[in-house]
């Protein structure tokens, strides 16, 4: 199944402070939000931001692979709709960390309301800016 989200980030941190921002719950909440995350297959957390009028501001999640230092995935569940968020990561010869991420489930009911695919693009582009703030 093709992911409805797919993007690619390249990081000069090594793989392994890349995944420790992605694994460890203090690095987290820097660039993501507020959440009570561990590496354990199986073990269910969430992310907290500020709610608003439109979001109680929760994000529901299971952790689903662990595979340290390369992949990562999790449920996200989040306004009634539950998809899969896996992390990929690579290390390249020069030293530089590549970070790719696929979201992927969304229903064809939101896929199809516009901007909404756009807007998760949007924020995990954003967040990622705040993630290169946090390894540099």
């Amino acid at each position: 199944m093709k992911p409805d989200v797919s993007l690619d980030f390249t990081f000069t941190s090594s793989i392994e402070q890349v995944w420790h921002a992605l694994t460890d719950s203090d690095t987290l909440a820097k660039w993501i939000w507020n959440n009570d995350f561990q590496p354990i297959v199986g073990h269910k957390f969430q992310f907290r931001a500020e709610p608003n009028e439109w979001w109680d501001g929760i994000v529901d999640c299971e952790v689903l692979v662990v595979e340290e230092p390369h992949t990562l995935s999790y449920t996200w569940t989040s306004a009634g709709e539950t998809t899969t968020v896996t992390w990929t990561l690579t290390q390249d010869s020069d030293g530089t960390t590549q970070l790719h991420l696929d979201q992927s489930g969304f229903s064809e009911e939101t896929k199809a309301r516009q901007g909404a695919i756009e807007g998760a693009t949007y924020a995990w582009t954003n967040m990622s800016t705040q993630l290169e703030k946090v390894l540099a």
